[in-house]
């Protein structure tokens, strides 16, 4: 047996599903393809308790962002650099009614623990138009995704635990209890592809519902916050020194890779409105995520072939469900410990049976 588990991608999903399985003990090889784009190379990575227009707490928030935290803190000691950000979200008031709304919901215990009582509205009056005031969440931050699959990449290159290469589905052999590829017996392949599962004959029949997003990259003058602003698009500073990320679009439409003219237009024209300070565009960057159709990740083994498994459809919520799903699936693996029924793909194994 040359690997326990075979996981094939890594973005996001795929590296902390590998990091998982290791630190487990287990033997893991990662496959990928570095010519594929990536979502998960152009995402702003932000966690966040508290999302939405009418200010939804985040599904399983309160298991979801106290494993994350430790989860990151973890790796971040072990692979080195400084790829985890722990910082609040400031959400600026569009209007009295808007504040008023908020602060009725944000009484509610469940949210109440995610939010600073007293925001410190001047500390942002010089960069953003506040002139409501604003919500401070808490519980939040950012990770530095480029240089968190960077630190894993270089950590399964150095073990010899990595392919660089595009897994091809027709040589997957199921044998038993095992899979063979090439020369390569494996226990388990686990397919964390993201966007790219579309093009997989073992899991296309799984309801996506991608999205494209896409952001700016930009120097804003004299702007020295910490914190993500947020008010519909957000502003996640970057480096300290005015360079920050700008974002998002959402489009159902026009699946490609492609940056637009529409997009930066879009973005610029959301963000003028309540950004204080000048800004010069540095880079453009389009991703597509892969959401589902219920917003719920795809995790588990495929409903005839029990080699194989997939983590899939975390969406735009990928570095905050990640870690405590990688933990569920691990689990499951281990000790046949349940998946969470809204997350395991059993919920949906009707539209297999459905499609053969």
């Amino acid at each position: 047996m040359n690997a326990d588990y075979l996981i094939v991608g890594q973005g996001i999903a795929g590296s902390i599903l590998a990091w998982t399985l290791s630190q487990r003990g287990y033997r893991v090889l990662i496959m990928n393809d570095p010519t594929l784009p990536s979502a998960s190379k152009v995402s702003g990575g932000i966690f966040n308790p508290l999302t939405g227009k009418k200010l939804y707490r985040t599904w399983k928030a309160d298991e979801l962002f106290p494993f994350a935290h430790k989860f990151y803190s973890d790796m971040q000691a072990q692979l080195g650099g400084d790829f985890l950000h722990n910082c609040d979200v400031y959400r600026p008031y569009r209007s009295i009614e808007e504040q008023n709304s908020y602060l009725a919901q944000t009484a509610d215990p469940n949210l109440s623990k995610y939010v600073v009582e007293r925001a410190d509205d001047a500390k942002f009056a010089p960069f953003v138009e506040n002139p409501y005031g604003g919500l401070q969440i808490t519980q939040a931050g950012w990770v530095d995704c480029v240089q968190m699959l960077q630190k894993i990449e270089h950590y399964f290159i150095e073990n010899k635990q990595y392919i660089h290469d595009r897994v091809d589905y027709q040589k997957i052999e199921i044998q038993g209890d095992g899979v063979a590829y090439n020369d390569l017996k494996i226990k388990k392949i686990l397919f964390c592809e993201g966007y790219e599962a579309r093009q997989n004959p073992f899991f296309n029949w799984l309801p996506f519902n991608p999205v494209k997003g896409q952001s700016l990259i930009a120097v804003v003058e004299d702007y020295t916050l910490q914190e993500i602003i947020n008010q519909g698009t957000f502003i996640l500073p970057l480096d300290g020194k005015g360079k920050c990320r700008l974002g998002a679009t959402y489009s159902w439409h026009e699946l490609d890779w492609e940056a637009t003219e529409d997009g930066r237009a879009y973005l610029e024209d959301k963000i003028k409105p309540y950004l204080k300070k000048k800004y010069q565009i540095l880079e453009q960057h389009a991703g597509i995520r892969p959401s589902t159709k219920d917003r719920r990740p795809f995790v588990g083994i495929h409903p005839e072939y029990a080699s194989l498994g997939i983590f899939n459809g975390l969406g735009t919520k990928g570095v905050s469900l990640a870690p405590f799903f990688a933990n569920q699936l691990v689990n499951f693996l281990e000790t046949g410990e349940e998946i969470d029924k809204e997350a395991n793909i059993e919920r949906i194994f009707s539209l297999y049976f459905r499609s053969k």
